[in-house]
């Protein structure tokens, strides 16, 4: 079990917010009541979508997502931003991987709210094995989701840094504060298995 008092702790010290629930329905009503009447975006998210807030949030937001009928595009310049993470190290640095780029890019510059929804599986005890997670349980999971041709995807066992056309793992980010051209950014962590 990790140690999300030490967590928490970390992540302030290093600029982000953060909440803790021990559910995912506790998590998903805490951000429905503080995200409304903005536009909000989303990358790609078993997390969110697993809490229901993909239904939730268009009601009195101007929800944009690729996942929602949108582009990668639309989710740019929105108000605030939603996704969730690959690893999160106890030490406090925040793991993701992408393909696009949308999703990375968007936890990095040029939202006024990010929040971040972390599940309890995503925590490891240090950065080393947060990056880990990310290469060799996240995308290898997320691969065999998209149904992609990579060695990862038909193996499901790790990364193999392959050079395949429909490579996943394009872009790498590390947060290891909060980037300055975010405006407020909020680590939420909950007490459940969530995404991949």
């Amino acid at each position: 079990m990790p140690d999300l008092e030490q967590l928490q702790r970390n992540l302030r010290e290093r600029g982000f917010e953060c909440s803790y629930f021990p559910t995912a329905k506790e998590a998903a009503d805490y951000l429905d009541g503080k995200i409304d009447g903005c536009t909000v975006g989303m990358g790609g998210s078993m997390t969110i979508q697993q809490m229901g807030l993909m239904d939730r949030l268009p009601k009195h937001n101007d929800f944009r997502s690729h996942w929602a009928g949108g582009t990668w595009a639309d989710s740019e310049g929105t108000q605030v931003y939603l996704c969730s993470v690959n690893g999160l190290a106890e030490t406090g640095e925040i793991v993701n991987i992408d393909g696009s780029g949308n999703r990375v890019a968007a936890t990095i510059y040029g939202h006024q709210e990010l929040y971040l929804v972390v599940g309890i599986n995503k925590i490891t005890p240090d950065y080393e094995s947060a990056l880990w997670r990310a290469r060799n349980i996240a995308a290898p999971r997320n691969a065999q989701r998209l149904g992609v041709d990579t060695p990862c995807a038909k193996m499901g066992d790790r990364c193999y840094d392959c050079r395949s056309p429909q490579r996943i793992c394009r872009a790498l980010t590390v947060l290891w504060e909060k980037p300055r051209a975010i405006g407020r950014a909020e680590v939420v962590l909950v007490g459940e298995e969530l995404g991949l």
